[in-house]
């Protein structure tokens, strides 16, 4: 997962709002979202290399999304799977604040991460590249990408900003639109672009909000939404290394009776 922009308490019938895109080399092996074969209340893409998934949400509304940290230090080859991360808060009972709180105890064994935990009662941040302890997040559009949350990068700027402008003229969020937001291919300026030790024309490619590279780039965007009453969509639309769409999968979900209704 390599962008997420989310909205809370902005719409008064859809408490919380994600879309989120997933960039990784195209030879990493992974399963599209639907419900774990060995855990079937969780609802979410599976990394089969190294475990566990980059955005989850469980039948009572459980949400867990990660981001990896960019930077130019090396990563530590015997640091746990970052994926356990999502997995283990997917799989328990703790509070997000409660877990989000074991997890900074427990930060510098794993390499650079971004996580959220919660429901769209109650959002939680954590990071071991942050220099402030976990945070419950409120009212907001936020954006994460990887760097720490609302870090001003092109990208997390231009698809926040986007978000902003849909929300303020409905009261129902077009799946349709975010997901156009998160698709956006439209690369940033160079003086505008981070330097987290991957070289320019790295950056370059790693710049636009949907990454389109024979290589490395955006495998999915996922989309959640989670209705006052208790009813959630969950969205996954899957693309090839051209950047064209290969599927889509929707769910609908009754959080309050935990179980897929459609």
């Amino acid at each position: 997962m390599c962008l997420a922009i989310f909205s809370l308490n902005r719409l008064p019938d859809w408490p919380l709002i994600i879309a989120a895109n997933r960039d990784e080399l195209h030879t990493r092996p992974t399963l599209s979202a639907a419900p774990w074969d060995n855990a079937t209340h969780i609802l979410g893409g599976r990394d089969l290399e190294a475990g566990g998934t980059w955005l989850g949400m469980t039948l009572s509304g459980r949400i867990a999304l990660l981001t990896n940290y960019r930077e130019p230090t090396p990563r530590k080859l015997d640091a746990p799977s970052r994926g356990q991360l999502t997995e283990n808060y997917l799989r328990g009972n703790h509070t997000a604040q409660a877990y989000a709180q074991t997890v900074h105890q427990d930060s510098s064994l794993y390499n650079g991460f971004n996580l959220l935990v919660g429901d769209h009662r109650e959002l939680w941040y954590c990071s071991n590249r942050s220099a402030t302890p976990p945070q419950q997040l409120t009212t907001g559009i936020f954006g994460l990408s990887n760097a720490v949350l609302n870090a001003p990068w092109p990208k997390v700027l231009r698809t926040r900003n986007a978000l902003e402008n849909h929300l303020r003229d409905v009261t129902t969020p077009s799946a349709e639109v975010l997901f156009s937001i998160l698709q956006d291919t439209t690369a940033a300026a160079e003086h505008e672009l981070p330097d987290t030790g991957v070289g320019l024309a790295r950056e370059k490619i790693l710049g636009s909000p949907f990454i389109t590279d024979p290589r490395y780039g955006t495998r999915c965007t996922t989309i959640v939404l989670q209705h006052v009453d208790g009813k959630a969509i969950f969205l996954e639309k899957r693309y090839n290394s051209l950047g064209q769409t290969e599927g889509l999968v929707r769910w609908e979900i009754d959080t309050q009776q935990q179980k897929i209704i459609a």
